[in-house]
């Protein structure tokens, strides 16, 4: 079996990523060949530094040769960046490093030569500066994707909010059905098209036990009836109360659970999984992934970051 390479941004140079990186590397044979968007010179520092060794291979970005791509060296696009010490307090000075890293990756990705795709993290608040919620909106706005989700995977259950990185104050006027209904078929065809099934979804309500005090009622008068009329075309029920669908006899009925907001989903997913899912971007049009899980700065360096969530990952892609 042919494998297709799977490029990679490294993403925050002063975050856990490359350490997990190499433990993922040091630990695991991987069929697919590894292209690392990132710095040598920052490379060379916390490879010294977190005790690993492996020859770098320096490719170029515009007319590299697959052929001579494999992983037992690090197959390296070098993005210069000037950083005198291993690692350092994160900050804006990283941008524009960043900024080219994933400039250079949108172009490889837009000739369609790689169509594997995973981002190291960064930090929202000194890349992004609140121009963007999150990743997810950054890669989406980068390609004019208009219609994208979230999704948390892993293979026992996975949840998708339909608002991201919002406040909770505007969230409300954020839900609608046609958002709703973009998100179900995004996950619907995801499934279909990878693992050849229809997925049991569900869809919390964003009241407390779907009940509201107030006269408007979001999960009456929006959720059960965009529920009811999705249906007709998915395997989908709700709105269920988001404080009792978590429970081993009820989530063991579904696929995918769908919230409302953030961390309505992320909170209970990473509680049950920890490290042991990943954060897909349904909508591109290649398949993006990205360990779920940020910078960690209070633990770069340290050699005790857990890889699990970066190695299912690769494992995800490194299929074919």
């Amino acid at each position: 079996m042919k494998y297709s390479p799977i490029l990679i941004v490294g993403g925050e140079p002063n975050s856990i990523f490359l350490e997990i990186f190499f433990k993922v590397l040091k630990s695991n044979k991987i069929n697919s060949p590894i292209i690392l968007i990132s710095s040598k010179k920052l490379l060379s520092l916390q490879m010294k530094k977190l005790n690993f060794d492996r020859k770098i291979n320096i490719i170029g970005s515009k007319n590299f040769n697959l052929k001579q791509i494999n992983n037992r060296s690090i197959n390296l696009i070098d993005i210069k960046y000037n950083q005198s010490k291993a690692f350092q307090k994160i900050s804006n000075k990283s941008n524009i490093f960043i900024k080219k890293s994933f400039d250079v990756a949108f172009k490889i990705l837009s000739k369609k030569r790689v169509h594997k795709f995973i981002n190291g993290p960064i930090s929202k608040k000194y890349f992004l500066n609140g121009k963007q919620l999150g990743m997810t909106e950054y890669i989406s706005n980068s390609f004019k994707s208009k219609k994208t989700c979230m999704l948390i995977y892993n293979k026992d259950l996975s949840v998708s909010p339909i608002t991201t990185h919002l406040p909770l104050k505007m969230v409300t006027k954020n839900i609608n059905k046609n958002i709703i209904s973009k998100n179900v078929q995004l996950i619907n065809n995801f499934y279909l098209r990878r693992f050849k099934f229809k997925p049991r979804i569900a869809i919390l309500g964003l009241n407390p036990h779907c009940e509201s005090i107030h006269k408007y009622n979001e999960d009456e008068k929006i959720l059960r009836p965009t529920v009811k009329i999705l249906q007709k075309n998915y395997k989908i029920l709700g709105p269920y109360p988001a404080d009792t669908i978590f429970l081993k006899n009820i989530r063991k009925n579904f696929d995918v659970i769908v919230g409302m907001y953030h961390d309505q989903v992320l909170t209970p997913m990473k509680t049950l999984y920890e490290y042991d899912a990943i954060n897909i971007t349904l909508g591109l049009p290649f398949l993006r992934i990205s360990p779920d899980h940020g910078p960690n700065e209070k633990m770069a360096g340290k050699n005790i970051s857990n890889p699990t969530s970066l190695l299912k990952a690769i494992k995800f892609l490194d299929k074919n």
